[in-house]
């Protein structure tokens, strides 16, 4: 079965950045879309990004719209977030997720999660 892990959270100042990598094992992520979650302390999981498993299609949050980027290299199994211009609300866990087919990016369409990493903004 497919295995996420994600990497690069870290504690980081208002202003940062930080580029979170999602690396697959046990099989290939060139046939699954991806999406980025985060979570913060005492709210709802919500949808950070989403890529396809091609990368032709990408869908960004309201409130990272022009801040972050995702990306896939297929080649080398993995996934990025770039995150440039943190705010401390982007502080939470996020994690990385696949599914076989891209409809939505939201969380009940995932299949398949990874156990997140921390990104605390903070001064």
């Amino acid at each position: 079965q497919l295995q996420l892990v994600e990497s690069g959270g870290g504690l980081v100042q208002p202003g940062g950045s930080l580029t979170l990598s999602c690396a697959a094992s046990r099989f290939t992520l060139d046939n699954y879309a991806i999406g980025w979650f985060r979570q913060a302390p005492g709210k709802e999981r919500e949808g950070v990004s989403c890529i396809s498993s091609s990368g032709g299609r990408t869908n960004y949050a309201d409130s990272v719209k022009g801040r972050f980027t995702i990306s896939r290299d297929n080649a080398k199994n993995t996934v990025f977030l770039q995150m440039n211009n943190l705010k401390p609300e982007d502080t939470g866990i996020y994690y990385c997720a696949a599914v076989g087919l891209f409809r939505r990016c939201v969380s009940y369409e995932y299949d398949y999660w990874g156990r997140g990493t921390q990104v605390t903004v903070s001064s």
